[in-house]
């Protein structure tokens, strides 16, 4: 399979090097370009009963600023793995749903994104991960990410 164009899509973690360092590997390897992505919830999600009772936008400055500082978190982390900074993406959104909008806007080949299985059917895959293999326009490659503190082969 050639890929030219690969989309790592990560979350605020520590794990996001992880994700970050495989899309790396394959980028280097076939000789691909690679955009990266956040995606952030909108605060409407985590207040869902506050946020019906106010007006729209008092949460526009927590989004925006969670989105600035997301921003430049992402593009210096970014920068480290050769991802130039007009490839970095922080979207507010649904993740599965900004993910995979994102890889057919810019013509992925690829999605790099990880998956903790912890739960439910995510014991097999990650939710997120799930719902962007349903329905991406391109390969998914989902990266299993260790629980912190778990062991090598848990």
């Amino acid at each position: 399979m050639t890929y030219k164009t690969i989309l790592a899509a990560v979350d605020t973690t520590d794990e996001a090097e992880d994700i970050l360092e495989v899309a790396r590997e394959i980028a280097e390897e076939r000789g691909a370009k690679i955009s990266a992505v956040t995606v952030i919830r909108p605060i409407a999600d985590f207040y869902v009963n506050l946020y019906s009772m106010l007006d729209a936008s008092p949460d526009a400055g927590i989004e925006a600023l969670a989105t600035e500082r997301t921003t430049a978190w992402l593009t210096d982390l970014a920068k480290r793995y050769g991802i130039d900074a007009g490839a970095v993406k922080v979207i507010v959104g649904t993740p599965a749903v900004e993910i995979r909008h994102l890889a057919k806007k810019i013509g992925a080949d690829l999605i790099v994104l990880g998956t903790h299985g912890r739960q439910g059917l995510g014991l097999m895959l990650g939710s997120t991960a799930s719902a962007v293999l349903h329905g991406a326009p391109c390969d998914v490659l989902a990266v299993k990410v260790r629980a912190e503190g778990s062991e090598q082969g848990d």
